[in-house]
């Protein structure tokens, strides 16, 4: 039997680069090795999230479980009735049928019937805990880097259990020849200010496609987007914090030339906060702003922005800007 759980970090605030980081922990167990599997979630239980996480784990594992156990998951569960085969979402059971694995649940509302899963939780979030005070920092350069981080703490774990894990493994189903699409389907529309919107959430795309309509690939952690098949750009994706507050994911990169032709529309526009790549800039837009007319600020500014994207020279060049 394998086990499927979310979980968080309580009383501990990760940050990155020293910005706090809401995120969910997916964990995968198998109930008699006690072989783990930890992933960095963001935007909550989803389905999407659930079949990133699970299918991650098979893979990392190199077997599938004759049985898969979560709590109700509305990732996976309608729950509508108390009948689990009547109950399951489509997708999820698509996902079942896929890897061959018998799909259960534990009563809804009764969590300690998963306590395979949910004891464990403990034992892992103490090791995790731990290994913190080890490191003396909450805080990652990135999610990838907090996510080497976090797999290492995992393995530690699992090598405790080594000669069970080996012999399980022995008793695993082989994987499929293919992993299942793991990712939304979206067609999406860019606009004439060369964004789309996905979800609650706003990016840019590279200004050669505006007009274009996209199909994007929505994956937990980023998006793929793709024109007449071939893939014409790759974002992270981004979460807004509350149910009516839109994120955004704006690249000055993608819209620069055309700025470039017409620098005023950097001073007006919507998004030009966001067309800033950080606090330096800000600064820098903030002194021009305010000591020279608005067309001449909008063109140093614009120039700059240009200079960073041709040359990759954001950071030096932002530094030799404001010591000047």
């Amino acid at each position: 039997m394998g086990l499927s759980d979310f979980t968080e970090l309580k009383g501990i605030q990760v940050t990155i680069k020293q910005k706090p980081f809401k995120h969910l922990i997916y964990h995968f167990r198998l109930a008699c090795s006690k072989w783990s599997y930890m992933e960095i979630v963001q935007g909550g239980e989803s389905f999407t999230a659930l079949s990133q996480g699970l299918q991650h784990a098979l893979w990392s594992l190199g077997g599938v479980p004759l049985e898969h156990r979560t709590d109700s998951l509305s990732a996976a569960f309608k729950n509508l009735n108390g009948q689990a085969k009547d109950d399951m979402t489509q997708k999820y059971e698509e996902l079942c049928i896929h890897y061959q694995m018998k799909p259960t649940r534990n009563n809804k509302g009764v969590s300690h019937e998963n306590g395979a899963i949910e004891s464990a939780h403990g034992h892992l979030k103490r090791r995790i805990k731990q290994a913190f005070l080890l490191r003396g920092s909450y805080d990652f350069e990135s999610i990838e880097s907090y996510q080497s981080w976090l797999s290492e703490v995992v393995k530690s774990h699992n090598r405790r259990n080594a000669k069970k894990i080996d012999l399980e493994k022995m008793s695993l189903q082989p994987l499929p020849v293919n992993k299942m699409a793991d990712y939304t389907i979206l067609p999406v529309k860019v606009s004439r200010s060369s964004t789309i919107q996905v979800r609650t959430s706003l990016y840019s795309v590279p200004s050669r496609l505006i007009g274009s309509n996209l199909q994007v690939h929505l994956y937990q952690n980023r998006l793929e987007c793709y024109l007449s098949g071939h893939k014409v750009a790759e974002l992270v994706r981004v979460y807004g914090i509350g149910k009516l507050r839109r994120a955004r994911n704006i690249d000055y990169r993608h819209v620069i030339d055309s700025l470039v032709k017409k620098p005023m529309a950097f001073f007006h526009s919507q998004l030009r906060n966001e067309l800033l790549p950080n606090e330096d800039y800000r600064q820098i837009w903030g002194h021009l702003s305010t000591t020279l007319p608005s067309r001449d600020a909008s063109k140093i500014m614009v120039g700059l922005l240009n200079v960073a994207a041709k040359y990759s020279c954001e950071q030096s060049l932002s530094e030799m800007v404001l010591n000047t």
